[in-house]
């Protein structure tokens, strides 16, 4: 029997123009609501990512971030 999916958890998520955009369309194109994508996308992080590619993006993403929050 599949879990039963209860959004429960709420919090208060800031981000840029991009990252919503891009949240917006694969929730469009999985044909699932925003809040559905990111549970989707965090219960199953480890199988959704390379963990190669994930470190090499988090170490870009960390090196622009000062220039970024400016």
């Amino acid at each position: 029997m599949p879990k039963r999916l209860r959004l429960t958890r709420r919090f208060p998520a800031a981000m840029t123009n991009d990252a919503y955009r891009a949240l917006q369309r694969f929730a469009g194109e999985a044909g699932i609501s925003p809040d559905e994508a990111l549970s989707f996308l965090f219960e199953n992080f480890g199988s959704v990512t390379d963990h190669d590619n994930l470190t090499h993006r988090l170490r870009l993403f960390k090196s622009e971030l000062e220039d970024r929050k400016a």
